[in-house]
Order: structure tokens, then C-alpha cells, then sequence
């Protein structure tokens, strides 16, 4: 019932799409639903972020055209035709958790995007807000044949991926924030999240998720942080197709060099775009609060704090980065 009633709602989608009114008897006929049943979806795809209004003796119309996430366009922007690499969902309700439940099936770089998550997730514990055709959800899986210990700084490598891909679309003034996000002016632009999976002495496999701030409604309340998004920053659109094809060529060939030669790398990439590089800062991990000049990171990923002319590393986990 739940796969029935998705299918529908994603054929309603497409066919509003282009901004013009549908009466409910044109769309219940094209889905096979009565009028009333026409309604019910239209009230839930409201609710997941998508701006459908109705006008009485019209029908149902988009506040704007949206031009939708498209399969075969991506693959042939990034040169791929196997089209088992790559899924493109209507709604989901994470991506993250849909790549995880099938890493063990999924080939080497299997990428899952979906137009809307209904429980989105981010860094410990908290909330992705995903309204509908207003950002890129995506997740990536990819396996690390030496194990949990060639993964170190993955995070770091994914935000660099994100910012040479934003580079080359002609935004040039993004900041990376350790050791997840992207910014904007100190706004929050992007954000990882990445989740291992695996046993200590073998292979490990990362599920890779991507969130990026395309153009959010206004009706947007729910994120507790400054934000903005990618049409904010530029005053035009953004195709969505032509972004998510950049990240995964470059985020692929990132992974790779990753695999040989670790961060190392990539240190004065992330260098250069540091957002609180040789600013006094402090870490906040549970009830514990360290104080520091921010000197960068190191190979393992960790950031390195001076303190009293002393500078130690400190990793991940509950440990975040905030102006003092």
C-alpha cells in the first residue's frame, strides 16, 4: 500500500512539475484515484515541503516549476551508463539508511538521491530538514579494503570534495567548518554524515550522505542554526543535475586517491579553506569545554589546538567547533 501510494504521488509530481494547473479529475484519472484521493496527496505532499496550491475550477499548480532530480541525465553527465549505480527516489525516508541496509549488495560507489527524506539525519542524533525538491539528499556507499584505520578524515576529504565541486559551478568563497559542514558568511551551506560499517581487521564499508541547501522555502523553521542555500548565494538557479554530477566525478576520484595516500594530500586544500584556521576557538565535547588557538588539522583528520605553546590533536565523535 505505502509502494502503491509512493508511486502515485511521485507520477503526481512529475506531472506538476511544469508550474501548470491539473483539475484533480485530469490527475486522479492520469493516477487512477478518485478526485478525493487526488487531495489526500496533494495535503501530504504540502507537508513534506513541496508548494501546491489550488485555485477552484483550475486544479492544482507549483508555486514555481521545479525542475526534478533525473536518472539518465546524471549518468550521462558523469559518463556512466550502468544504471545500477545510481537510484533516484521520490520520497525516502533517508538515504543514508536506505544505502546502509544494503551496503552488503550495493556495488563500489552506488549512489542514492532522493527529492525529499521524511527522517532525514545528521550529526549525533539530530534532524536533517528535507523539504521537497529544495536541496540535494544524497548518500554514497564505498569500501575501504583497509579497513576502519584507511578511513581517517573521511569527513574532512567529503567537505574538500564539496567545495572543489561548488569551485567548479563558480562559487568560490565556501568555507569548511571541521569536521562536517560547508559555510557560507558563516552560515551553514552543506553538511556529512558518514557511518562505518564493518568488523576490526577487515574491510569496512562507509555510507557517505550529502546534504546541500539548493533553494528552501521560506516556510523553513525547523533548522536551530544560521543557514542559507546555493540560490541565495548566487541570485540564480542551480541545476541540481549538473551539482550532483560534479560531486560524484570528484568525490570518486578523491576516494580513490584517498584509498593510497590518505589526507595528506589534501591538508593545505582544507588549509586554505579552514574556516576558524588561527582563531582562538573552543571544543565542546559532553560537559567538557577546551579553549585553543585553531592551527588546522592533521593527517589522521584530527584538529590541532595551541594551547600554552603547545599543540595537541583532538578527534571527532560528540566534539564540535564553535567561535569562542
Amino acid at each position: 500500500m505505502r509502494k502503491k501510494a509512493a508511486i502515485t504521488r511521485s507520477l503526481l509530481v512529475q506531472q506538476l512539475a511544469n508550474g501548470e494547473f491539473h483539475s484533480g479529475e485530469f490527475l486522479g484519472n492520469l493516477v487512477g484515484v478518485s478526485r478525493s484521493a487526488i487531495a489526500n496527496h496533494i495535503k501530504y505532499l504540502t507537508e513534506i515541503g513541496l508548494d501546491v496550491f489550488s485555485v477552484k475550477g483550475r486544479g492544482y499548480r507549483l508555486a514555481t516549476p521545479i525542475k526534478l532530480l533525473d536518472k539518465n541525465r546524471i549518468l550521462g553527465l558523469i559518463g556512466q551508463k550502468d544504471i545500477t549505480s545510481l537510484e533516484v527516489m521520490s520520497v525516502i525516508d533517508s538515504t543514508n539508511t536506505y544505502v546502509k541496509d544494503r551496503l552488503h549488495e550495493l556495488p563500489q560507489g552506488f549512489v542514492c538521491l532522493a527529492e525529499a527524506q521524511t527522517n532525514g539525519r545528521g550529526r549525533r542524533g539530530k534532524t536533517w530538514v528535507s523539504p521537497f525538491g529544495s536541496s540535494i539528499y544524497m548518500s554514497m556507499a564505498w569500501t575501504f579494503k583497509g579497513g576502519y584505520q584507511s578511513m581517517a578524515g573521511l569527513s574532512l576529504l567529503v567537505g574538500i570534495a564539496i567545495n572543489r565541486s561548488l569551485k567548479k559551478m563558480g562559487i568560490k568563497d565556501c568555507k569548511l567548518k571541521w569536521p562536517n559542514d560547508v559555510y557560507h558568511n558563516f552560515r551553514k551551506l552543506a553538511g556529512i554524515l558518514v557511518e562505518v560499517e564493518g568488523q576490526v581487521g577487515s574491510d569496512a564499508s562507509a555510507v557517505i550522505g550529502i546534504g546541500i541547501n539548493i533553494e528552501l522555502p521560506n516556510s523553513v523553521n525547523e533548522i536551530d542554526q544560521p543557514f542559507v542555500d546555493l540560490v541565495s548565494i548566487t541570485n540564480k538557479p542551480v541545476d541540481r543535475n549538473e551539482l550532483v554530477a560534479l560531486i560524484i566525478l570528484t568525490l570518486t576520484h578523491m576516494l580513490k586517491e584517498f584509498e593510497n595516500k590518505g589526507l595528506a594530500p589534501f591538508l593545505a586544500e582544507w588549509k586554505d579553506a579552514d574556516l576558524f584556521y588561527n582563531e582562538y576557538v573552543y571544543l565542546v565535547s559532553g560537559s567538557t569545554r577546551i579553549h585553543g588557538m585553531s592551527k588546522g588539522i592533521n593527517e589522521g583528520g584530527a584538529l590541532l589546538l595551541e594551547n600554552a605553546g603547545k599543540v595537541t590533536p583532538h578527534h571527532g565523535g560528540e566534539i564540535s567547533v564553535r567561535r569562542a
